[in-house]
C-alpha cells in the first residue's frame, strides 16, 4: 500500500498513518501534553505565517530557540506557508521568505505559498494556479537546507491537471506529497469520491515510499476510506470546529443526537467521557473528546493495516455509518469509486 514510517532529517521516525492537530494555543492550553492513557499524539502542523506576522516572535524563533523549544514538543511539527490565507486576503509574503523561514525555524516539513484551487475555479484559471504553484515549488527546493520540503498538489477539480501536477512533483524528486484545495469535495455529506480518486490516483504516480499528506482532513468516519485511498497523512482542526457547533465525534459519524451512545451503540473510553455519562461533554472536554477519537480511529486503522483487515474495518464503518445517518453518501461515493468511475470533476 505505502511505506508505513517516516524519518525526518533530524532522525526522528513516525508511524503511518498519522494525524496532525493544528496547533491552536487559544484554543485548548495543553493541547500537545496529550494524556496519560490513550493514544498519542505523534505530530502536529503549525501555520508558519502567523508566526512570521508577529515581530517578536519571528525574531525569537530565528535567534534564540526553533520551533520545537518553542512549542516544547520534540516530535513531528510540520508547517503551513499561509497559502489559505492568501486565498481569503492578500498576505504581503513572497514565497522565498515564507519558505526560508520555515526551514531557518526547524520545521520538519515546510509548504511552498502555494495557490489555492477550489471547485469554482474554471481550468484555465486551475490550469494558470498550477504552474504558478510548480514554479514556486522549483524555487523553495533551492532554498530548502533543513527541513523537507511538501510538494503540493493543486488542479482544482481536473484530475488530468492533478494527474499532471503529481508527475511533475515526481520527477522534481519531492520527499513529501500534498493534496490541496480538496477540503470542498469531502465535507458534501460524506462524498469521498473525487477526493478518495485523486489520492489513489496520486499513489499510483508517487509510489509507495513518499508520504501523501491531504491538507483539511479530520473527519473519522472518513479517514479509513482516505487510507485506503493511499494517504498517510492528515491534518485538521475539526476536533475544535465540530466541538465548537456541538458535535460529537465517533469513529461512525459525528453526532449531535445522544441516541446511539443511549441505546448502547457507543461507548468511548476518552477522559472526558466517564462511564454512564448522560449527556455529551462541552467545551474544552467536547474538543479533547474529539481529538482523542481522531488519534484513536487512526490507531484503529494502523492496527487494522498490521493485521491486514483494513477491508472488514471499512466494511464495519460503513453498516454503522448507514444505520445512524440513512441520507449519507458515504457508502455509495466510495462503491462508486473502487468502481472506477468518474468523480464529480468537471471537463
Amino acid at each position: 500500500m505505502f511505506s508505513r514510517v517516516f524519518v525526518t532529517n533530524r532522525g526522528t521516525s513516525h508511524r503511518l498513518p498519522m494525524f496532525l492537530p493544528v496547533y491552536q494555543p487559544h484554543r485548548l492550553t495543553g493541547l500537545l501534553d496529550g494524556w496519560a492513557d490513550g493514544p498519542a499524539i505523534d505530530g502536529c502542523i503549525v501555520n508558519a505565517y502567523f508566526l512570521y506576522k508577529q515581530r517578536d516572535l519571528k525574531r525569537r524563533l530565528m535567534t534564540e530557540q526553533d520551533l520545537h523549544d518553542y512549542l516544547s514538543f520534540q516530535r513531528f511539527v510540520a508547517t503551513d506557508s499561509g497559502a489559505f490565507q492568501g486565498f481569503t486576503r492578500r498576505l504581503y509574503l513572497k514565497n522565498a521568505d515564507i519558505v526560508r523561514f520555515q526551514d531557518r525555524i526547524g520545521s520538519d516539513v515546510l509548504a511552498p505559498l502555494d495557490l489555492v484551487t477550489p471547485p469554482g475555479d474554471n481550468r484555465v484559471t486551475a490550469e494558470a494556479k498550477l504552474r504558478a504553484t510548480e514554479t514556486r515549488i522549483r524555487q523553495a527546493l533551492t532554498i530548502v537546507e533543513r527541513g523537507v520540503l511538501a510538494g503540493v498538489q493543486q488542479g482544482g477539480r481536473f484530475p488530468d491537471l492533478r494527474h499532471e501536477s503529481s508527475s511533475v512533483l515526481r520527477d522534481l524528486g519531492v520527499r513529501y506529497l500534498a493534496l490541496g484545495s480538496l477540503v470542498p469535495f469531502f465535507t458534501r455529506n460524506h462524498d469521498v469520491r473525487f477526493v478518495c480518486s485523486v489520492a489513489a490516483d496520486a499513489r499510483s504516480v508517487i509510489g509507495p515510499d513518499v508520504p501523501i499528506h491531504l491538507y483539511g482532513a479530520g473527519d473519522p468516519c472518513e479517514l479509513p476510506f482516505l487510507v485506503a485511498a493511499g494517504v498517510s497523512i492528515f491534518d485538521s482542526a475539526s476536533y475544535g470546529h465540530f466541538a465548537l457547533g456541538g458535535w460529537y465525534m465517533t469513529p461512525f459519524g459525528s453526532l449531535r443526537d445522544f441516541g446511539p451512545v443511549r441505546a448502547g451503540e457507543y461507548r468511548c473510553g476518552c477522559p472526558a467521557c466517564p462511564a454512564g455519562m448522560t449527556e455529551f461533554p462541552s467545551g474544552d472536554d467536547l474538543i479533547r473528546h474529539n481529538l482523542w477519537t481522531i488519534l484513536a480511529t487512526v490507531d484503529e486503522i494502523c492496527r487494522r493495516l498490521d493485521a491486514g483487515t483494513l477491508d472488514a474495518y471499512l466494511a464495519e464503518v460503513l453498516e454503522v455509518h448507514s444505520a445512524w445517518f440513512p441520507g449519507s453518501a458515504l457508502r455509495t461515493s466510495w462503491r462508486a469509486m473502487e468502481d472506477g468511475r468518474d468523480g464529480p470533476a468537471g471537463s
